[in-house]
């Protein structure tokens, strides 16, 4: 009889951070890459113009808690331990933005579409709901204010 061998996968790849500089879907293309995922699903959140129903957003300003990347990997963490799933990437932005900038990108790849989307929509709905971070949005007309605090 022949040797059963195991065959086992390494751990996906995980990356989360929070920086001050613009973001690349390029490079969360890249980190997600795995031979064995047929699927990668990408989340792009963009600063948008409007707000709850207010017109002339003209920037924002993105400030998180100094734990808040803490936070991102432990959610990554969770999304990456789901089945099928080889790798996890959400990186948020702080500092400055304009309208159209990129605010946040997000990417989970998996064998299957199903479970990459699932893992994705988890993924930002984790990050928006427990992750530490606030922004200052400024008006054409120069009022502000602040969301998430």
């Amino acid at each position: 009889m022949g040797d059963d061998v195991a065959v086992t996968h390494p751990m996906p790849t995980i990356v989360t951070d929070i920086r001050d500089v613009p973001l690349s879907v390029d490079e969360a293309l890249a980190a997600v890459r795995h031979p064995r995922a047929g699927a990668v699903a990408i989340f792009v959140g963009t600063v948008r113009e409007h707000d709850d129903g207010r017109e002339g957003v003209t920037r924002l300003d993105y400030t998180s808690h100094p734990e808040a990347v803490l936070q991102l990997q432990r959610i990554a963490e969770g999304v990456a331990s789901g089945e099928q799933i080889h790798g996890v990437y959400a990186v948020h932005r702080t500092g400055a933005l304009l309208v159209g900038d990129l605010a946040v990108v997000c990417a989970v790849s998996a064998e299957h579409r199903a479970e990459a989307f699932e893992g994705g929509r988890r993924l930002i709905e984790e990050l928006k709901h427990e992750v530490p971070i606030w922004k200052r949005q400024e008006y054409v007309e120069g009022a502000h204010s602040w969301v998430g605090l």
